[in-house]
C-alpha cells in the first residue's frame, strides 16, 4: 500500500511473536498473553511521533534537563469484541489514557459491520485517539469506527488504527475514505476468502480471544 500514513512493523519480535498467534495450536491462554505482548509493541511504534516539553528535573545528584509528553491527552479505542483483547497491553504503555469503547458486529450474511455501542470521555474531541482491533478484513468495522469518533468531533489526523494483520482489499478501502488515518501493523496478508477470512491470517481472533470457537 502506497501511503505514507500506513506502516507495517517488521520488528524481528513482533514478527516472532505473530508466528505464535497464526498457529491454529496456540490455545487459549497464550493467544490472549501474545496478543498483549503484540499490543504493547506495537504501541511503542505508533507512539514515536508523541510531541515532547523540555523539563528540568532535580536527580538525587543534579539538575537535569528532561523530556516529557505534552499535546493532547490520550484515548485508547478498542473495537468490541476482539480489541478488548488489545486493551491491557495498550494501558501497560499508557496507563493514563482514558478508554472509549466502540461496539461492532458484523451481519453474518451481508459481512457488513453495525455499531450498537459507542461510549467515549466527555473529552473525547480534545484528545489523540489509538483506535485497536486486530484484524482489518473488508475494512468496513475500522471505516464505521472512524466515523464513529469523526461524528463526536475528532478529527481523522488525530487517530491512530492498531492492528495485527490486514489485507489490501481492506487497506484499500480505509484509504479511499480516511487517506490521513495512520495505520500500523504487524503484517499485511495475501487476500480475503469469499467468507471475508484473512489468508494465511489468524482465524477469527475473537473466538480464539474469548474461547467462543
Amino acid at each position: 500500500m502506497q501511503n505514507p500514513n500506513f506502516h507495517i512493523v517488521k520488528h524481528p519480535l513482533i514478527q516472532h511473536k505473530l508466528s505464535i498467534i497464526r498457529n491454529k495450536n496456540c490455545g487459549t491462554k497464550e493467544f490472549r498473553e501474545v496478543v498483549n505482548e503484540l499490543s504493547r509493541l506495537l504501541g511503542f511504534e505508533a507512539t514515536r511521533d508523541l510531541p515532547l516539553k523540555n523539563v528540568k528535573i532535580q536527580t538525587p545528584i543534579a539538575m537535569a534537563n528532561c523530556k516529557q509528553l505534552t499535546g493532547k491527552k490520550l484515548a485508547i479505542a478498542p473495537i468490541l469484541r476482539a480489541g478488548l483483547g488489545m486493551l491491557d497491553g495498550m494501558l501497560d504503555l499508557i496507563p493514563s489514557a482514558k478508554v472509549a469503547c466502540i461496539g461492532m458486529y458484523r451481519d453474518p450474511e451481508t459481512s457488513i459491520p453495525h455499531e450498537y455501542f459507542v461510549k467515549c470521555p466527555e473529552d473525547i474531541n480534545k484528545r489523540r485517539v489509538i483506535l485497536i482491533d486486530p484484524m482489518i478484513a473488508t475494512g468496513g468495522s475500522c471505516i464505521d469506527a472512524v466515523a464513529a469518533l469523526v461524528k463526536r468531533g475528532v478529527p481523522v489526523k488525530n487517530m491512530t488504527f492498531i492492528n495485527l494483520v490486514c489485507v489490501p482489499e481492506g487497506i484499500k478501502a480505509v484509504y479511499k475514505k480516511f487517506p490521513d488515518l495512520k495505520i500500523y501493523t504487524a503484517a499485511e496478508d495475501d487476500y480475503l476468502t469469499k467468507n471475508n477470512y484473512i489468508v494465511p491470517g489468524l482465524g477469527d481472533a475473537g473466538d480464539r480471544l474469548f474461547g467462543t470457537k
